[in-house]
């Protein structure tokens, strides 16, 4: 039997999870769906539903440790996608020239495939040795939503936490942090014939949003990269005969050490200048390994990776919210899905970059397992 043999089983989970419609919510199905999976080899589950529709899935399988060796994670939403833009069904699941297609196929339901079909192996062939986690979330895509409400008391510490964001197997030692921001400008509405009488809060705003666009300054951190703040929505206005007495933007703010979320609202701030007001909206903070703590589990998962230079994702991960509540691991995001795949039309996933992952995480769980259960 050849490795792709073997992990069929994740290439199969995997279609069937990008079949269930999980864009921008929805995702009850799909925790069922991987939940009756871990339940069905004899892990402990637990399903919770905070909101209707939405669910997170907590698994557990071994003896009752303090601290879980493995903790693996991964989000069952996706983004939207619009099918007039796709050349094939966003829902397909179809196989096609080595690849699996399909919205959220490498973003991420090949790596939560990956994590679950590696756990049930390694359970069902060393029971004994074998204690991991699984925590499979909703909401990440806005904000780790599903991650911020999971009940505390449903998880136990862990030494390591494996993310499956798509990293075309690669070990990433954590990410930015992200701070989302509204900036909102007041005017004096007036008729559009006399101007002169009102106060235009579109042109406050948009003379703020060229001065930030345009900032050169943003500081470099040496491991995580450059800061970086993304105008992504402008609203303002309501027909063109009246001055618009109200205009909002919002602002995506990639965080990195040394450039927190104080000192990045103190500079947008003083970009934006007099009379515009910011607020909070989203508010995670970035994830920083020392890559000396996960040197063994990146070696097992890409041997030789641990020699070269420590890598850092620009996106954010729901280890923004999990690592304060399961102890402090160290954080590792592995996962087989393409990183320029993720978020795009006609989105695919390499079908052997699933099989390399699958084996590495089961090899990570048959390693570290017997090193930390007794």
């Amino acid at each position: 039997m050849d490795d792709a043999d073997a992990w069929r089983g994740a290439t199969d989970l995997a279609r069937r999870l990008v079949r269930i419609d999980t864009r921008g919510g929805r995702e009850a199905p799909a925790a069922e769906l991987v939940a009756d999976r871990l339940d069905g080899a004899g892990f402990e589950v637990r399903v919770e539903e905070p909101i209707p529709g939405r669910a997170n899935v907590v698994a557990r399988f071994g003896p009752a440790v303090p601290r879980v060796p493995v903790t693996f994670t991964g989000h069952l939403d996706t983004v939207p996608a619009d099918p007039s833009g796709w050349s094939f069904d966003p829902m397909s699941g179809e196989l096609r020239d080595g690849r699996l297609l399909g919205r959220g196929s490498s973003d991420m339901k090949a790596g939560v495939a990956c994590q679950v079909e590696a756990a049930v192996r390694a359970a069902r062939e060393s029971p004994r040795d074998t204690a991991v986690q699984l925590i499979l979330t909703f909401g990440e895509e806005t904000g780790c939503d599903g991650a911020e409400l999971i009940d505390e008391a449903s998880l136990t510490p862990t030494d390591l936490l494996v993310v499956a964001e798509p990293t075309g197997n690669r070990t990433v030692l954590g990410h930015k942090g992200v701070l989302w921001l509204a900036a909102t400008a007041a005017g004096v509405s007036a008729h559009g014939s006399r101007p002169e009488l009102g106060s235009n809060a579109v042109a406050a705003l948009a003379a703020a949003a060229v001065r930030i666009h345009g900032h050169q300054g943003w500081p470099v951190s040496p491991t995580h990269g450059p800061a970086t703040v993304n105008i992504g929505t402008f609203h303002a206005g309501e027909q063109p005969n009246l001055v618009p007495d109200h205009a909002e933007m919002r602002l995506d703010v990639r965080t990195v050490p040394g450039f927190g979320r104080d000192e990045a609202i103190a500079e947008i701030a003083r970009l934006c200048g007099d009379g515009i007001r910011l607020e909070r909206l989203l508010d995670l903070p970035g994830v920083a390994t020392d890559p000396s703590a996960a040197a063994e589990a990146r070696e097992i998962l890409a041997p030789g990776s641990s020699a070269g230079p420590a890598e850092y994702a620009t996106y954010f991960t729901d280890a923004s919210v999990l690592t304060g509540r399961l102890g402090g691991p160290a954080v590792v995001v592995y996962g087989p899905g393409d990183p320029d795949q993720a978020h795009v039309t006609d989105e695919s996933c390499s079908l052997a970059a699933m099989t390399e992952s699958a084996a590495a995480m089961h090899r990570l769980l048959r390693r570290l397992g017997r090193h930390r259960v007794a």
